[in-house]
């Protein structure tokens, strides 16, 4: 069974940092996307950042592009989201995704989702 525990989301203030994490487990990622998604009250979900082919191929939105940073482990069970310059539109649940099955990593047909960790940022 295949399980995505996210985990580092918090309060912050307008230009700090925070890294969250996703624990994958049952699940080895290498020919397939994992994603970070976000949604804010009132807003759809939209993809974030993605990782594939063992973290040699990166994708982000535009709007965290040279601010966010998206990572694996060597064990490739544990994706990492670093978050610098946190701004308030950043404020959202984060969700961890896993294995697209369109093959766009921003689309939301993802066959894993974990429960979200929240991120708050103030200004």
């Amino acid at each position: 069974q295949v399980q995505l525990v996210e985990s580092g989301g918090g309060s912050v203030q307008e230009g700090g940092s925070l890294r969250l994490s996703c624990a994958a487990s049952g699940y080895t990622a290498r020919r397939n996307y994992m994603a970070w998604f976000r949604q804010a009250p009132g807003k759809e979900r939209e993809g974030v950042a993605a990782i594939v082919a063992r973290g040699r191929v990166t994708y982000y939105t535009d709007s965290v592009k040279g601010r966010f940073t998206i990572s694996q482990d060597d064990a490739e069970n544990t994706v990492y989201l670093q978050m610098n310059t946190l701004k308030p539109e950043d404020t959202a649940m984060y969700y961890c995704a896993a294995e697209s099955r369109d093959g766009r990593w921003d689309s939301l047909e993802y066959n894993y989702w974990g429960q979200g960790t929240q991120v708050t940022v103030s200004s």
